[in-house]
C-alpha cells in the first residue's frame, strides 16, 4: 500500500490572513511539501496539470524533474496528465524522460481534466473529449511499447515509421493510471489495458465510485489481466488533522467556506458527513480513511489533498508531521492486517521490471548505427 500526497496548484487567497502567495512563492512551497512528504514517511507526491490561474502547474515534467533531484526515495507522478490536450507523442518523450531522471521513482495518471476552455486554448474541441481520451492512450501505448511506430487516427496527423525517445527505462514503460470521477468508458480503457484505475474520491458519496471501481475490477478480470482483486485501484481523498477534533473544525472552517470549489455549500459538518473530507484528530482521520477498505476492498494507493483553498505553507507542513507521524504508520498497520495475500501489490519500476524479465538481463535502448531517421523506417534499435 502506497500513502501520498497530491496538489491541484491552486494559488489562493488565505481568508485567515487574507494574503495570496506569489507564483514564486507556491511553486517554492510544493518543492518543500514534497521534500516533507519524503521526510515524515510517505511515499507518494503528485502535482496536477492546469493552463489557467489561478494554478501554476502548467509543466508538471519540469516540476516533478526538479523534486526528483532533490528526493531519494519518493515516487512523483500528476494527477492528472491531460491526455485530451496533450499530443501523446510529447507525452510519451516527456514522461519517458522523467522515468530515466527520476531512476524509475515515477508513475503517471491519465485523465480529461476539469477546465473546459482548455480544449480550445489547445486546437481541441471539448465534445471530443472522450473520443480524445481513448484515441490519444491507444497511441501512447504504443508508442512506449513499440520501437517502431505506424500509426493512423482522427485527431491528429498519422505517423509513419516513428520513434518516440528516449525509449523507456530498462525497456519497460511507466505504469499508468487512468483517473476518473465519473466516466464508465475510462474505467473500461483502464480495465482493457491492465493499467490502474484511481477514483478521486473527495466530491462524491462513497457509493458512486464503489461503483466505478467494481465496473473496473469486473472489466479488468475480464480481459484477462489476472483476478478482479488484482486490479490495481487508487482513492484520492482529503484531511485536515489537528491533535483535537474541535481544533480541525475550528482551524480548517474558513479555509472550507472560502474554498473555490466547495465554498458557500453545504456546512463543513455536512460536507465531511456526506463526502470522504476526513476533519478532525489523527484517530479520527484513520478511523474514516478505514471505512475507504470497508467500501472497497484492499487497494494500492491512497493521496491525500491537504495543500489546496489558500492554507499557508507551515500549516500544510504541519499537517504533513501529524500524517506521517500519527496517521499513516496506523493506516499502514491496520490495512496490512487485513489485505487479502490475493491482491496485487502497489506497481513500482522495479516491480515492473521482475515482470518483464524475470532473473533475466534487463534490456538498455541503445540505437542502431544508420537507422531510425523515420524516413527509412524499421527498427531504429538493438537489444542490449
Amino acid at each position: 500500500m502506497q500513502f501520498g500526497v497530491f496538489s491541484v496548484s491552486d494559488i489562493t487567497r488565505d481568508p485567515v490572513s487574507g494574503e495570496t502567495p506569489s507564483e514564486a512563492e507556491r511553486i517554492d512551497a510544493i518543492g518543500q511539501i514534497a521534500r516533507k512528504t519524503e521526510e515524515v514517511g510517505l511515499d507518494v507526491f503528485a502535482i496536477g496539470e492546469h493552463h489557467n490561474p489561478p494554478f501554476f502547474s502548467s509543466s508538471p515534467t519540469t516540476l516533478l524533474a526538479a523534486i526528483a533531484a532533490t528526493t531519494k526515495d519518493l515516487v512523483v507522478t500528476t494527477s492528472t496528465t491531460l491526455i485530451t490536450t496533450n499530443d501523446p507523442v510529447r507525452v510519451a518523450e516527456e514522461y519517458a524522460m522523467l522515468q530515466h531522471i527520476s531512476k524509475g521513482r515515477m508513475d503517471l495518471m491519465i485523465g480529461r481534466g476539469n477546465t473546459a476552455p482548455v480544449y480550445p486554448w489547445f486546437g481541441q474541441d471539448i465534445r471530443q473529449g472522450l473520443p480524445l481520451a481513448l484515441q490519444n492512450y491507444d497511441l501512447l501505448h504504443r508508442l512506449w511499447r513499440e520501437d517502431v511506430v505506424d500509426w493512423e487516427g482522427e485527431f491528429r496527423t498519422p505517423l509513419n515509421g516513428f520513434t518516440s525517445v528516449p525509449r523507456p527505462l530498462d525497456g519497460v514503460p511507466p505504469f499508468v493510471w487512468h483517473g476518473s470521477i465519473r466516466t464508465p468508458q475510462i474505467a473500461e480503457q483502464a480495465a482493457f489495458y491492465g493499467n490502474g484505475y484511481f477514483a478521486n474520491h473527495i466530491f462524491w458519496p462513497t457509493e458512486h465510485s464503489r461503483q466505478l471501481i467494481e465496473f473496473y475490477r469486473e472489466r479488468f478480470e475480464h480481459h484477462g489481466h489476472g483476478t478482479a482483486k488484482q486490479a490495481v485501484v487508487g482513492l484520492g481523498g482529503q484531511a485536515y488533522i489537528a491533535k483535537r477534533s474541535q481544533d480541525a473544525y475550528r482551524e480548517f472552517r474558513p479555509y472550507f467556506n472560502e474554498a473555490p470549489v466547495y465554498g458557500h455549500g453545504p456546512s463543513l459538518e455536512e460536507f465531511a458527513s456526506s463526502t470522504p473530507l476526513s476533519v478532525g484528530s489523527p484517530q479520527e482521520v484513520i478511523d474514516k480513511t478505514l471505512t475507504f477498505h470497508d467500501a472497497f476492498g484492499d487497494y494500492q494507493r491512497q493521496l491525500f489533498l491537504i495543500d489546496h483553498a489558500g492554507l499557508p505553507l507551515q500549516t500544510v507542513l504541519n499537517q504533513l508531521e501529524l500524517l506521517g507521524g500519527e496517521v499513516i504508520p496506523v493506516l499502514r498497520k491496520e490495512l496490512d492486517a487485513r489485505r487479502d495475500p490475493a491482491s496485487a501489490d502497489a506497481p513500482t519500476h522495479e516491480s515492473l521490471v521482475r515482470a518483464r524479465y524475470g532473473d533475466g538481463p534487463v534490456r538498455q535502448a541503445r540505437p542502431a548505427a544508420n537507422r531510425g531517421d523515420n524516413v527509412t523506417g524499421g527498427s531504429p534499435y538493438l537489444d542490449a
